[in-house]
């Protein structure tokens, strides 16, 4: 049975309608770091960087491709963790240029650093961006989360 993420987290994905803190554990993300405007084209190939990977691994087993611990499962959806410089902190007027980022894509548990080896091998043959040794297989994990 596949693993739909938006049934079985809903406690992590789907907020209620009040606010609420919750516990977070530890989860596997592909990462790419950066700054700079989210409207710019830097912006939209390093998400592209991020989902080619993400579904390359997802499909790996119909290319065949056997996973350890393997299942079928949903993509995770774009998440990102925004700060701004020091420079924009100190102004009074949001510069989207001076914005810094790290966008992610959640992994299951099955994925490890091989996977992702294997998965850039297979993208990067089809797909040229100067973003694809930017990305990380990183483990994170905040005690609590407001929503």
């Amino acid at each position: 049975m596949k693993h739909e993420w938006r049934k079985h987290e809903k406690n992590l994905y789907m907020p209620g309608n009040k606010p609420e803190i919750i516990k977070v554990p530890e989860q596997k993300f592909i990462m790419i770091s950066g700054k700079g405007n989210p409207n710019d084209e830097e912006f939209s190939e390093k998400v592209g960087v991020l989902y080619s990977l993400a579904y390359a691994v997802r499909m790996m087993p119909k290319q065949g491709y056997t996973l350890d611990g393997y299942f079928e499962y949903t993509v995770y959806p774009l998440e990102g963790i925004w700060d701004l410089t020091e420079e924009v902190r100190k102004s009074k007027t949001l510069n989207k240029n001076e914005l810094v980022y790290t966008i992610m894509i959640r992994q299951p548990e099955f994925v490890t650093q091989v996977v992702m080896d294997r998965a850039f091998e297979n993208v990067s043959k089809k797909k040229t961006t100067l973003y694809w040794m930017t990305y990380a297989l990183e483990p994170w994990k905040t005690d609590y989360q407001y929503r």
